[in-house]
């Protein structure tokens, strides 16, 4: 267990569980039985990072506070943009499933433009409006606002939960603002894509269209999303929120704490 949590001494990054066997003089399987009962799992790892914002704390609880508990008479919208969507096409026609033999694609394959879907997710009811653009610039940003404006009953208040990107504080974006003084920006804390609702609808449209999709043009791209966000506002489940804030401060006070004790 102890040589488990350490480097291993070769120019290797993690312990295997025949290194593992040699190095301790016990067979691979009894290495496999004393990783599994203590829950050690050297083969495995996690990507994570640690937000350094210093209003990190009033930023999240802002936003929890928006998802679970709305202001009367406002919608709360999390809007963010899915870069660099690529139109990959297969360089041979994949084989489809049949029993005993999962379906196949080829390893690789021809890009055919990009495109970048800009989209909103309305947490009270689950509905996304998106909208396809070339570029990823605050002229394009300006036009998707537009665009919600047009959608978002008159009357009511918006409240959009978004991110730090430079394009979302552009002075232009900021004018609009001013023009439209029913729309409030509540900007996540920094690294902390996780906060933003959206980000769970990018991860379903990846996932179920796109990751196994074959697309021989960049408007076949679009289409496709188009039709995706179709489908998904004819049956939209509200977004809700269960975590606790108070445990996530918690959690990421003690991150920090062992990142310092390290340095």
């Amino acid at each position: 267990m102890a040589l488990a949590v350490q480097d291993p001494p070769s120019e290797t990054t993690h312990w295997t569980a025949d290194m593992m066997a040699q190095a301790a003089g016990i067979s691979a399987s009894a290495v496999r039985r004393i990783w599994k009962a203590h829950g050690l799992q050297p083969h495995c790892w996690r990507q994570f990072k640690l937000s350094n914002d210093p209003q990190f704390v009033a930023k999240l609880r802002d936003v929890v506070g928006l998802y679970v508990d709305p202001p009367a008479h406002a919608i709360v919208l999390s809007l963010d943009e899915k870069s660099q969507i690529q139109a990959l096409d297969r360089t041979q026609p994949g084989l489809p499933m049949k029993k005993g033999r999962a379906g196949t694609m080829t390893h690789d394959y021809k890009r055919n433009g990009t495109t970048t879907l800009f989209a909103v997710l309305n947490v009270l009811d689950g509905s996304v409006i998106g909208r396809n653009m070339q570029r990823h610039r605050h002229q394009e940003f300006i036009r998707f606002l537009n665009a919600i404006e047009a959608q978002v009953p008159a009357g009511k208040l918006v409240h959009v939960v978004l991110d730090n990107y430079a394009t979302h504080k552009h002075p232009k974006v900021k004018a609009w603002l001013d023009r439209h003084p029913r729309f409030t920006f509540h900007f996540t804390p920094t690294s902390c894509s996780w906060l933003n609702a959206v980000e769970g609808f990018f991860a379903k449209l990846t996932r179920r269209r796109l990751k196994r999709g074959v697309f021989r043009s960049v408007m076949e791209l679009q289409e496709a999303i188009n039709r995706f966000l179709d489908e998904h506002n004819t049956e939209p489940k509200p977004f809700t929120w269960t975590a606790d804030p108070d445990k996530i401060i918690a959690a990421v006070r003690r991150g920090h704490q062992v990142l310092d004790s390290i340095h």
